[in-house]
């Protein structure tokens, strides 16, 4: 069975491409409304979730937090595929934050997974807010991934990085 998310119908939530704005632990400047840092926000439940959803091939939609959480999973397996290959936290930085400076597509644009998942922008204010706030959550995740896919003394944890050669929802990773 497939972990859904706990965000269920916020309340107060702004929404943009039928996606909500969750609350991010965040430092990194963005959208995003900022999280109490001791209570989990979609990226921690993302990577909590990450190993075993990453499994299924079929991920039925229950609330539109789940949108985020199939786009977050997608992107932890093509951030651990671009990791597969570093051998050193160094390195790791280093190819995810490149993973991070390329262009963020919004729904209706070409390269963007999942083109029926979100609804295409009514305005381009609305693209630029869904532009900004996934480019957000993709630093935030891109930072937290570092932490589990290394061990503290900087060498690869194997137990994550083999995940990189998994297929989800039978998208193939680039």
């Amino acid at each position: 069975m497939v972990y859904h998310s706990s965000f269920v119908d916020e309340e107060g939530i702004t929404k943009a491409c039928g996606c909500p704005l969750l609350p991010l632990k965040s430092h990194i400047k963005g959208p995003a409304p900022v999280s109490e840092q001791d209570r989990t926000d979609i990226v921690d439940e993302a990577i909590t979730f990450f190993r075993a959803n990453v499994f299924f091939r079929n991920f039925d939609v229950k609330s539109s937090a789940d949108k985020l959480l199939i786009y977050l999973t997608l992107y932890i397996n093509v951030a651990l595929k671009r990791l597969e290959g570093c051998r050193t936290l160094a390195e790791g930085t280093k190819a995810i934050i490149n993973l991070g400076l390329e262009k963020v597509p919004v729904p209706g644009e070409s390269g963007f997974p999942f083109p029926g998942l979100f609804s295409p922008p009514q305005s381009q204010q609305q693209a630029e807010l869904f532009r900004n706030y996934l480019k957000q959550i993709r630093e935030e995740t891109s930072g937290r991934l570092l932490s589990v896919a290394y061990r503290p003394n900087g060498t690869p944890n194997k137990w994550w990085l083999a995940f990189a050669k998994r297929k989800f929802m039978n998208t193939i990773a680039l």
